[in-house]
């Protein structure tokens, strides 16, 4: 019985073909295709589509109703006007923080953020203004009721209770803006809008900067934002 099944199998055996070496070549190539491309499909199946977070981002700006109008320098939006106007916003309040800093602060590092505040603002003030006037945008003359508020609480405020509202007041306030003007950067066809937007992208992240030299700034807490 063995003898048979033996030659029953080299028959069987005989009649198989080899596998050449280009079959073998393409099935581990397909092979390779399919597992990268799992690989590729597992991330997006489990933590959906890899859009980055900052393209879901959305920074809050005022549409003042003027539509897009031609000038020199480019078209200009409603969102081009509203960053100007925010850049001489920011400078009537921060900079009178930056000479409470002076006079008030207890620590080196709190003048020292008062010093940056006042020289910077000086610089963003000066072309916000140049900036709205050589594009036909009106400017306002005074801080909103709720920057008045701000400075009214610094107002109020001695030692290291001073200190300590000064740099959380204006981090947070920068912290804001700052990502306004990324915005505006990125999407404004106006030359002028542009060269005052990448000025304000330095200065406002040189100010978050010497603001958190002083140690006082209250980070949120991680848990935070998933709360929200």
């Amino acid at each position: 019985m063995r003898t048979v099944r033996s030659l029953r199998s080299a028959r069987s055996l005989r009649g198989l073909r080899p596998v050449s070496r280009r079959t073998l070549g393409t099935g581990l190539v397909v092979g390779s295709l399919a597992a990268t491309l799992l690989a590729l499909l597992i991330p997006v199946y489990l933590f959906g589509s890899a859009e980055p977070a900052a393209a879901g981002a959305r920074t809050a700006w005022n549409d003042d109703g003027g539509g897009i109008t031609n000038t020199r320098s480019g078209p200009l939006t409603p969102l081009d006007r509203d960053f100007v106007r925010r850049v001489r916003l920011a400078g009537l309040w921060e900079k009178p923080a930056g000479r409470l800093a002076l006079e008030r602060g207890t620590k080196d590092t709190v003048k020292t953020a008062g010093h940056h505040l006042v020289d910077g603002h000086t610089e963003l003030d000066r072309l916000s203004v140049e900036t709205g006037q050589a594009l036909d945008v009106t400017m306002p003359q005074r801080p909103t009721a709720e920057q008045q508020g701000w400075l009214d609480q610094l107002e109020g405020a001695r030692g290291a209770t001073f200190d300590r509202i000064f740099a959380n007041l204006v981090r947070a306030a920068h912290g804001k803006v700052f990502g306004l003007v990324a915005l505006v950067r990125d999407r404004t066809a106006n030359t002028a809008v542009r060269d005052l937007a990448s000025r304000a992208n330095t200065v406002v992240l040189d100010h978050i900067t010497v603001l958190e030299n002083t140690g006082l700034v209250d980070f949120p807490h991680p848990g935070d934002n998933e709360k929200k």
